[in-house]
């Protein structure tokens, strides 16, 4: 490394945000870049630990260690250290297709394996990586790169979120001539319509996609794919398929009085919020402006439903999670180098804070019913408290610990359950116990011939850095199935 005892010597720096109570009147990007003075000393804290964990990308205990892209970030870390920029950006865009995505929303995987982070903060890997593609912008290194050679095979991937992205860049890039199609009016799936642009700017998207049109992949919105084109009519026009569909089957909470007026699922809500704002609406459709807002469920939807809220004006936010407020520090159950699981203040959760006086969140609450008034709207959620029985590992009510909580707005995230019924109904794949695309890992075949899976279709709800390399490798498995070999990475 550029500096073998940086690690040593330097501090972590972590990556500047826009102050709360001013960035919650407005919907732009609440993260900021470090100096490149700062970058350059966060670059020279990585050490020269011989196997660089940050990059094994395994899957340990259920969850991913280290980045599923394998990025070589010892390397790009040192070229940065020594103020070379450009050759920085051409060792992160051998592993990672969508660098101003993955350094924007991504919770860095790579940080929880880092060896720094044994003892000390890990290396700010994530800032870095965002800081070498944005550079990469800025200077005008990235151009339209179109194959020189195209072969005669013809691919469609259906989905255009990071998985399907990928693919399309890949295959495209190895000769083939690609379309995407989208059901949805802007290309871009989760990334576009599920993503806040506070976390993501839409026009870092658009401008990504219009890259990738520029090197000759064609896309194709506002078209549901096995209902608007069949299934015979792709398998007649295509070489072979991509279902990158995503998990986009909601969790529903089946408790009594779900059907209240003025109950939402999150994404469609975050949708709505996301498609005012590109059409310059003054005035959000679904909105949460002067209500009691109830969130159930504790991921990072919820939190995204957090921050929308919040901007819209809310009169109050809780966000209610089945389990337990998390540790402080890594318990003896969770060791490096898995992912932390510890407990944190999302840029949401410290919005809420600073607005309303606490952190929105509240633990081991579960929904009974929704309470509703004569004229069908939600007044609020009977609750009762639940406990972990370490035995069974289940959750259990504790008894006389109901409560209600008032709504005027309740916004389900509580996860999904699959890709969407309709996938299996017109494409006559295989399904998984989980509701996922059966295709194995590393192969992305699924039972028909011809027809390959990836991402949160094929693996469930997970990260968009996963979403990525799962685009990435199936793209060499159909590669191979259509020419015999392939020299995709």
């Amino acid at each position: 490394m550029g500096k073998a005892t940086g690690f040593m010597e330097y501090d972590r720096i972590e990556t500047p945000v826009r102050k709360p109570k001013e960035r919650v009147r407005d919907w732009n990007e609440y993260s900021l870049p470090l100096e490149e003075a700062d970058l350059k000393i966060q670059a020279a804290r990585c050490m020269d630990c011989g196997v660089p964990f940050c990059s094994i990308g395994m899957e340990i205990k259920n969850g991913v260690s280290g980045c599923p892209l394998h990025n070589l970030i010892p390397e790009w870390n040192d070229a940065v250290y020594r103020g070379d920029w450009k050759e920085a950006l051409e060792l992160l865009l051998k592993t990672n297709n969508f660098p101003e995505f993955t350094g924007r929303v991504c919770p860095a995987p790579c940080e929880g394996s880092c060896t720094v982070a044994i003892s000390e903060p890990a290396v700010g890997i994530k800032s870095i990586e965002r800081a070498i593609i944005d550079r990469g912008f800025a200077e005008g290194w990235i151009k339209p790169t179109p194959p020189k050679v195209r072969t005669e095979k013809k691919i469609g991937v259906i989905g255009s979120g990071p998985a399907g992205l990928a693919c399309a860049d890949q295959l495209n890039q190895a000769g083939h001539t690609v379309t995407v199609f989208e059901k949805s009016d802007r290309i871009g799936g989760l990334l576009m319509y599920g993503i806040p642009t506070m976390k993501l700017d839409k026009e870092s998207v658009s401008r990504r996609v219009q890259l990738l049109e520029a090197e000759g992949i064609r896309f194709v919105t506002n078209v549901d794919c096995g209902k608007d084109l069949s299934f015979q009519e792709l398998k007649r026009d295509f070489d072979a398929l991509v279902l990158a569909t995503g998990a986009g089957k909601p969790r529903e909470v089946a408790v009594p009085n779900r059907d209240s007026k003025g109950i939402h699922l999150a994404v469609p809500y975050l949708t709505a919020s996301i498609r005012d704002l590109l059409l310059n609406k003054t005035e959000q459709s679904l909105s949460a402006a002067g209500k009691r807002v109830i969130i159930i469920g504790g991921g990072d939807t919820g939190a995204d439903c957090v921050a929308t809220a919040l901007r819209q004006g809310a009169k109050s936010i809780l966000q209610l999670g089945r389990r337990g407020k998390l540790e402080e520090e890594r318990s003896e159950n969770n060791p490096w180098p898995e992912y932390p699981h510890v407990f944190q203040m999302d840029y949401a959760h410290k919005e809420a804070e600073a607005v309303y006086g606490m952190d929105p969140r509240e633990y081991l609450l579960s929904p009974v019913s929704f309470v509703k008034n004569e004229a069908c709207e939600v007044t609020g959620i009977r609750t009762v408290q639940v406990e972990r029985d370490e035995e069974t590992k289940r959750y259990r009510e504790v008894p006389n610990s109901e409560r209600i909580l008032d709504a005027d707005m309740v916004l389900i995230a509580a996860g999904f359950e699959g890709a969407e019924d309709a996938i299996f109904e017109n494409f006559k794949v295989k399904k998984t116990k989980q509701q996922t695309i059966e295709a194995a890992k590393g192969f992305y075949r699924t039972s028909e011939e011809g027809i390959f899976a990836c991402g949160d279709a094929r693996y469930g709800q997970s990260l968009v850095v996963t979403a990525i390399a799962e685009g990435r490798e199936a793209a060499r498995e159909v590669d191979f199935y259509l020419m015999g070999e392939t020299f995709l990475p």
